[in-house]
């Protein structure tokens, strides 16, 4: 027998606002709440208890390829409880997962406390804005956030391709197609080979992780389309090396032009722990004018930075560091906090000297 109902267990995940679920061997069940980890007061986990918890939850083809593979990515909606994102994987020969919680309604901007640039960056008819930061950074809900908005005002077709899907959006004004990787299409780069038959305004791609895919989002920011993506890059200057990185040296000119010409925006965010309980994101913003295009064309990406300490004005620009020290002014983060997830530690240990 199982130690316990997998589906209760979920339930009480949900209810405790935590954000993850992890099954060990050897470990209580885990919980992530505001970033923190703490076991739940159940008895410690076995392989066994673990197997038989996951595999109630899958059908008999996705328990065949994680035979196959020893990994396995879903999303899984439960009734009543709520929706998920899981990861199955195996440690010391053990069964484990992962069950990232998916709010079924999705945020809206205002929700979030989303800087007021990004109402204005979705209004562009065309080019590339990308969310960009670690694991567990608040991407996905900020990129839904953004495609709600636009839900809300605006109609247009929405193509989504993600590996699994996240959060599903309910047709108000505009019209969603999600595509799943590996139930709805066979990669995000055959997705979006297809994407542009589908006659699509909004394309969102859950993630930019090979040449093949980063060269179609740039070739459909170019053709006229408002495209979305994530990278795991945790500033904005950085995000633009990254993707410059992943082609040979003789195409990266090409790749420099196409990037200086569609780049609308970068938002490279962290998700800190709040004082007094909860999180707080703190976003790095890169919003694209001549002066930067010139730089990325020229490959002088190490001069952008400077770039984003001049040239804020109306443009809604900022920097991590600037983030850090409005949040340590409004008193939502400590000191030690702004320290921990600082880009440039020293640049925010000067700030802090003019702060009371």
């Amino acid at each position: 027998m199982a130690a316990f109902d997998i589906k209760k267990l979920l339930q009480s995940v949900v209810a405790h606002k935590a954000s993850d679920l992890h099954l060990v061997t050897g470990s209580e069940p885990q919980i992530r709440l505001d970033g923190i980890l703490k076991a739940v007061n159940l008895p410690k986990l076995e392989g066994d208890d673990i197997e038989e918890m996951c595999y109630s939850l899958i059908t008999e083809k996705q328990k065949q390829y994680f035979e196959e593979y020893d990994e396995l990515d879903f999303a899984l909606l439960l009734p009543n409880i709520g929706r998920f994102r899981a990861n199955y994987y195996r440690t010391l020969g053990n069964m484990a997962a992962a069950f990232r919680i998916i709010p079924i309604d999705v945020p809206s901007l205002d929700d979030l406390g989303a800087p007021e640039v990004y109402k204005r960056l979705i209004k562009r008819e065309k080019g590339l804005i990308l969310v960009t930061g670690p694991t567990g950074s608040g991407k996905s809900t900020t990129l839904a956030a953004m495609l709600n908005e636009i839900n809300m005002t605006e109609q247009k077709h929405i193509v989504t391709v993600e590996d699994p899907v996240e959060f599903i959006h309910q047709h108000k004004k505009c019209v969603f197609s999600h595509r799943g990787v590996g139930e709805d299409t066979k990669s995000f780069a055959t997705a979006l080979k297809y994407a542009m038959r589908q006659d699509p305004d909004i394309i969102l791609i859950g993630e930019m992780r090979d040449k093949e895919t980063i060269e179609a989002a740039l070739t459909a920011a170019e053709t006229g389309h408002l495209v979305f993506g994530t990278l795991h890059t945790s500033s904005a200057p950085g995000t633009i090396n990254r993707i410059i990185d992943v082609f040979s040296g003789d195409e990266q000119p090409q790749i420099r032009a196409m990037i200086s010409s569609s780049l609308v925006a970068v938002i490279a965010q962290a998700l800190l722990p709040k004082l007094g309980g909860g999180r707080v994101a703190a976003s790095e913003i890169l919003v694209t004018n001549h002066a930067i295009s010139n730089l990325i064309r020229e490959d002088k990406v190490h001069q952008i930075y400077s770039q984003m300490q001049l040239g804020q004005g109306d443009s809604g620009m900022q920097t991590q560091t600037q983030a850090l020290v409005k949040f340590l002014k409004d008193g939502k983060i400590s000191k030690e906090t702004a320290l921990q997830y600082a880009n440039k530690r020293d640049e925010v240990e000067k700030a802090t000297l003019t702060l009371r």
